[in-house]
């Protein structure tokens, strides 16, 4: 599927200038499941990391990794990269020495997030015919469930290549829903428990300003994939309907279990 995203870009390289950030000694790989909440986890640990040890090209997809992965993953120059990495023979031997973060989401949330941002204007893709009430929105719904033939793939396809198939490797599985409830409580003990835990297992220490940094990075003004900041072309519910969670149940049996949501 070619895509182009658009929207503002960020200042997150300025705003990280007033904080000392630390070197990596070993590669560190931000993977997530499409619309999981990928700028919010990427956005947080940039204020952690050296900038030159940020990679600045395209997000990393199992369609590119033979052309970036001895950049991206060399020992012998740690960068934080990110994208979305599918399971495969492949993506198992690159990613095998390299700290690996796998975001993921409540499937029942993720099929709103994802329809949101095919219907923005931010998104110019092969569904752009549904915007804009070409399609009814229970109907886009069930095409972010079910897939679009021949144009994007199913909800358990996805999530099973993305996020299930590296639950059995030495992968740490994150949720997003874990992140946004530190961020709401930020001065307790469990989200610095939760951000010393996620540094931790990108190879850092929790320094003294961590509040300052985690606040820095999770500003939504700076991200462009932000509810907020997308022109959405028509309305969506705020929740999922009892009759698409039963869809998500049916296509998926046992996936939110699996993932720590049921």
């Amino acid at each position: 599927m070619n895509a182009i995203i658009r929207g503002k870009p960020d200042n997150l390289d300025e705003i990280g200038l007033r904080f000392d950030r630390a070197t990596l000694s070993t590669p560190v790989y931000l993977n997530s499941v499409p619309k999981a909440g990928t700028h919010l986890i990427r956005n947080i640990l940039r204020m952690f990391v050296a900038p030159e040890q940020h990679w600045r090209r395209e997000y990393i997809q199992h369609a590119i990794l033979r052309q970036y992965a001895a950049d991206a993953f060399s020992a012998a120059r740690p960068m934080i990269s990110w994208g979305h990495m599918l399971f495969s023979d492949e993506s198992a031997i690159a990613l095998r020495d390299v700290r690996h973060i796998v975001l993921v989401r409540d499937p029942y949330d993720w099929v709103l997030a994802r329809a949101r941002f095919y219907l923005s204007d931010e998104f110019q893709g092969n569904l752009n015919h549904i915007k804009n009430g070409g399609a009814a929105i229970e109907d886009v719904i069930m095409m972010m469930i079910l897939g679009a033939h021949g144009r994007v793939p199913d909800l358990k396809d996805i999530f099973s290549m993305n996020a299930v198939a590296w639950m059995g490797s030495s992968a740490v599985i994150v949720r997003y829903e874990d992140i946004v409830d530190s961020l709401n409580d930020l001065g307790s003990k469990r989200a610095e428990a939760f951000f010393g835990k996620l540094l931790a297992d990108c190879g850092l220490d929790l320094p003294a300003d961590w509040r300052d940094r985690v606040e820095a990075g999770a500003d939504r003004r700076e991200s462009r994939t932000a509810s907020e900041n997308l022109n959405i072309t028509a309305e969506l519910p705020k929740t999922l309907s009892d009759v698409h969670k039963r869809v998500v149940d049916f296509h998926a049996p046992g996936l939110r279990a699996l993932l720590g949501y049921a």
